[in-house]
């Protein structure tokens, strides 16, 4: 089964988040507290918990350490999976989905079901004990429906990490072709609907250090140095340093073995290795 079917022209909603913008300022998660805790949707949704679900979760991954550190946050939350195996697991149709790509829980048909918490490999469908109801955040499709252009989440992310886009599906191949998008754990064949841009800066590592140079028992950072990365004997990537005598390298596969850094300016030369577990910071290498 092809992620996108070619034939089919209906327009269905994805969602972009990009990874290098969320800054976990958690609007998205309180905006859709303020819509579902307290509030039922007939047909759509029952109240949401005030304590214990999170339909929208952020998650967080440091990376590096000292001043060469850096932090991102993976928005997570229901996948709309077009192979969603909740509905396969979900008896009398509890489970459904829409012909504009969201994936549905029948608050009424869907009583009692618990077993279809576990039925979802990532995680977002959680039961209510007082209801004895399954739940997951059905994408705002009661406000889509009343003709709101996007979901609550996207319309408050101050940043733009999140973009609802709604498209049929061979175009949103060319634009996820085109933006480099990737769904998370492509390998459980759920072919989710919600897509991801800079997903490296959460799930890939990087390799951070500083050039210096002493000159009259003093220590000074070297700008403009040429820092090239190799790897199994060959140069993969290079840089320069910037005004703090820092350079990055970027989406390395973690535990990928030994790399070999070399830094020159002028005439001065410099070679280091080092093994890649998850992000390094290789510290001051010294010219």
């Amino acid at each position: 089964m092809s992620q996108f079917n070619n034939t089919n022209t209906s327009q269905k909603w994805n969602l972009i988040v990009d990874v290098a913008k969320c800054e976990n300022c958690n609007n998205c998660y309180m905006t859709l507290l303020d819509e579902y805790v307290n509030n039922q949707f007939p047909g759509y949704s029952e109240s949401c918990p005030r304590h214990g679900h999170h339909w929208i979760q952020l998650d967080t991954q440091e990376r590096g350490s000292g001043s060469l550190m850096d932090v991102a946050y993976l928005f997570t939350t229901c996948n709309q999976c077009d192979n969603a195996p909740c509905m396969k697991a979900a008896k009398d149709k509890a489970i459904y989905k829409r012909a504009d790509g969201i994936v549905m829980i029948d608050p009424v048909r869907a009583k009692g079901q618990r077993e279809l918490v576990t039925a979802c490999p990532y995680g977002h469908i959680w039961w209510n004990d007082e209801l004895g109801l399954p739940q997951k955040w059905c994408w705002d499709a009661h406000l889509l429906d009343a003709d709101w252009k996007e979901p609550r989440p996207v319309s408050v992310c101050a940043t733009g990490s999140l973009k609802a886009v709604k498209l049929n599906d061979s175009a949103m191949k060319v634009l996820a072709d085109k933006e480099e998008l990737q769904v998370l754990h492509p390998e459980y064949g759920t072919h989710p609907r919600i897509w991801y841009k800079n997903l490296y800066r959460y799930t890939r590592a990087h390799i951070a250090g500083s050039v210096a140079v002493v000159a009259n028992r003093v220590k000074d950072v070297v700008e403009g140095a040429r820092v090239t990365l190799a790897h199994d004997g060959k140069e993969i990537a290079s840089s320069q340093t910037d005004m703090f005598g820092d350079f990055k390298f970027d989406a390395i596969e973690p535990d990928s073995g030994e790399y070999t850094i070399t830094v020159s300016s002028g005439s001065k030369k410099k070679e280091s290795k080092v093994v890649m577990g998850g992000s390094t910071n290789v510290g001051v290498i010294l010219l």
